[in-house]
């Protein structure tokens, strides 16, 4: 980098570590189970024929459904370019840069630490132990100086679950001082934990919704945000002008129809079982140290011997590696269809 641009940059973009996902490695493969990614495509028709115009900035069509969908009020929908879009706008939004902070309980996604360190806003980093463990009292007093504070829920890349109840108790010691902001992106996969019900109870909740998992629309990047209108009427002043595309927009409300809904309540139910028979499989391997329980839709495992992963690779098999608890020999395993399961159980089987 040249020293004229270097100059340029401000101190915490040019020591900004960025997110790496899953596709930026540019791995080559045959079996992809690294990015989390439904294995159901799907096809939809789209009109081409008014590209000329600007899109409606948040689609009634969409929003409507999706509001009907989650059980709320249309006036708590905000459409956004996927669940990180709504991450982005409320750290924007809510915090000043060099003076606030954000809270995150780790290891969790990636995405709130890149967001806040993009923005220069600090980073209060507590441990998963401590959120599932600690009370509501000791918790809401470690996050009590941050604007918000983060709970992915089922959280990425462990799949643990939080319940409802101690995300309201947390909420409730937080009230006036910082805003709850669950992540919901693979709730479809346990949606009896979902926060939804708490909007009604409490202004400093908003939760954060994706079709990018359960929906197979991880192409599309469409999110939401769902929270008190008042909330969202602040963050509307700061979303872009026309965010979200019509091709998108045409997509999404297709997807939100009954008969797709219902489709997708069956893909989870198979997705759900799939995992249940590969956990059983990774639990009783030789080659696996440890396997997390998970909600969502993957499993995330210890390997005894982090070779096996260069093994898996080289065979076409494409999987997340991971550094958790300072240890980096963990992987996690999206869930693929039964065939792709399979070569996972083979691998294993053939270290």
């Amino acid at each position: 980098m040249s020293d004229v641009i270097t100059t340029l940059l401000p101190k915490n973009i040019n020591e900004l570590k960025a997110y790496s996902s899953a596709k930026s490695m540019k791995l080559s493969g045959s079996t992809w189970l690294n990015a989390n990614e439904s294995p159901y495509a799907k096809t939809f028709d789209v009109s081409l024929d008014n590209l000329n115009r600007y899109p409606d900035p948040q689609p009634q069509a969409v929003i409507d459904a999706y509001a009907d969908y989650a059980g709320i009020s249309e006036e708590n929908v905000l459409m956004t370019r996927g669940a990180d879009e709504g991450i982005e706008l409320l750290v924007r939004t809510f915090c000043e840069p060099g003076k606030d902070s954000i809270s995150i309980f780790a290891p969790t996604y990636g995405m709130y630490k890149v967001t806040a360190d993009t923005h220069n806003v600090s980073l209060n980093v507590l441990s998963q132990e401590q959120l599932i463990n600690d009370d509501k009292t000791t918790i809401s007093e470690a996050c009590a100086q941050s604007k918000l504070v983060f709970i992915c829920n089922p959280n990425n890349p462990t799949g643990g679950i939080l319940p409802v109840e101690k995300i309201a108790e947390i909420a409730d010691e937080l009230s006036g001082k910082a805003i709850v902001v669950v992540d919901e992106a693979y709730i479809e996969f346990c949606e009896a934990y979902s926060s939804v019900s708490l909007l009604q109870d409490f202004n400093n909740i908003v939760v954060l919704r994706t079709l990018s998992k359960a929906f197979a629309l991880a192409g599309l990047r469409t999110g939401f945000m769902l929270s008190n209108s008042e909330l969202l009427n602040i963050v509307r002043k700061v979303i872009a002008p026309y965010p979200v595309s019509t091709v998108v927009a045409a997509i999404a409300a297709q997807a939100l129809s009954k008969d797709a809904i219902t489709q997708v309540k069956r893909q989870v139910q198979i997705l759900n079982a799939a995992k249940a028979e590969l956990s059983l499989a990774l639990k009783n391997s030789k080659q696996v140290a440890a396997v997390l329980d998970s909600y969502a839709n993957f499993v995330t495992i210890r390997l005894k011997d982090k070779a096996a992963i260069d093994v898996a690779m080289q065979s076409g098999l494409i999987m997340r590696p991971f550094v958790l608890f300072d240890q980096d020999d963990w992987i996690r395993i999206s869930i693929g269809t039964e065939q792709e399961l399979q070569q996972v159980t083979d691998w294993l089987n053939g270290l």
